[in-house]
């Protein structure tokens, strides 16, 4: 008796009158924000400027996208410059098909760039920006459930996802929801680079490199799982040579960075502290003009009140000085 499962949606875009809104299209846009929003607040905690993230992030988001299509074009070319198929279909981004290798490394060309232009050290950004990448390929996982696509091999768990559209070969059934699978990986790596960061105060790159070897550690068993059509060598399927490598490089970096240059940046954005202390004196001043204005407002007071005290005396004394006067004229 089955008891559960992972409905799919109906269809993955909705028509706003002539505009269409694919839920591929929201999920990466949301990653994106949730990025850059996770990302500034660690920049800042590093001793950033606030601005700094969302500012590089404009040149890394658009090349990471070109870099995640390209790998996925590249890879898959036969879904597109084979016979029967239509080569525009490889620009057609929202339909689904982003390799996060490319996206990765176009996308560390594109963070080089604004880094450079601001005169910043990549491997700062790429540590503050680490944790927020992985939320942002769980949040970008649930796009492949709205296109119904990349889900594993047929199962009878509870929580298997039903697919229910025939389009480019699939069949209907239930199968193993490998993106749910790397979605809540992903959430797990971020929390793991954010403790692992704190506990052992990972720099120079070290923050990054944990979230490259943890992911590619994941990313190797789900792909495993997986049954759309893949190129394979020796018996493995291309992404899963992909993340082995990797995963290899990225925990050399680690030890050797660890070696190399232990401890964290002192300075990750030339200038920061100087505008954050010239902002502090800013503050201190004000606040002396503030009691000075206050003081010479009290002195103003006290001077006027004195001054009311003097007036009746005046007047008193201006009296006897008259009455002095009429006295001695009449003797």
């Amino acid at each position: 008796m089955e008891l559960a499962y992972i409905p799919s949606p109906s269809r993955g875009v909705i028509h706003l009158g002539p505009i269409p809104l694919r839920g591929y299209a929201f999920c990466i846009i949301i990653g994106v924000f949730v990025a850059v929003w996770l990302g500034n607040k660690r920049w800042l905690a590093r001793g950033g400027r606030a601005g700094t993230v969302a500012d590089i992030s404009v040149w890394a988001v658009p090349f990471g996208l070109v870099g995640g299509r390209l790998y996925h074009v590249i890879t898959d070319y036969e879904l597109y410059f084979s016979e029967g198929r239509n080569w525009v279909d490889a620009f057609k981004i929202w339909e689904g098909g982003l390799g996060i290798w490319g996206a990765i490394a176009l996308g560390a060309v594109g963070a080089w760039i604004g880094c450079r232009r601001r005169g910043i050290p990549l491997p700062a950004y790429a540590d503050a920006i680490a944790p927020g990448i992985a939320l942002a390929q769980a949040i970008g996982r649930w796009g492949n459930w709205f296109n119904q696509e990349l889900y594993g091999k047929e199962t009878d768990l509870p929580w298997a996802v039903r697919i229910t559209s025939s389009l480019d070969g699939r069949v209907p059934g239930d199968y193993h929801p490998t993106f749910l699978y790397e979605s809540l990986w992903c959430v797990g790596v971020a929390l793991l680079v954010i403790w692992a960061d704190r506990r052992f105060q990972l720099g120079h790159g070290r923050a990054f490199a944990l979230y490259v070897a943890a992911y590619c550690a994941g990313r190797f068993w789900i792909e495993y799982l997986r049954v759309d059509d893949a190129h394979h060598i020796l018996g493995l399927r291309l992404n899963n040579w992909t993340a082995l490598i990797v995963f290899v490089l990225a925990v050399v970096y680690l030890v050797l960075s660890a070696k190399k240059r232990p401890g964290r940046e002192t300075v990750v954005e030339p200038g920061a502290d100087d505008s954050a202390t010239d902002g502090a004196e800013a503050e201190a001043d004000a606040e002396a003009d503030a009691e000075a204005d206050k003081s010479t407002e009290t002195s103003a007071e006290d001077a006027k009140g004195k001054a009311e005290d003097k007036e009746p005396q005046s007047e008193s004394e201006s009296t006897s000085q008259s009455a002095s006067e009429s006295a001695g004229k009449k003797s």
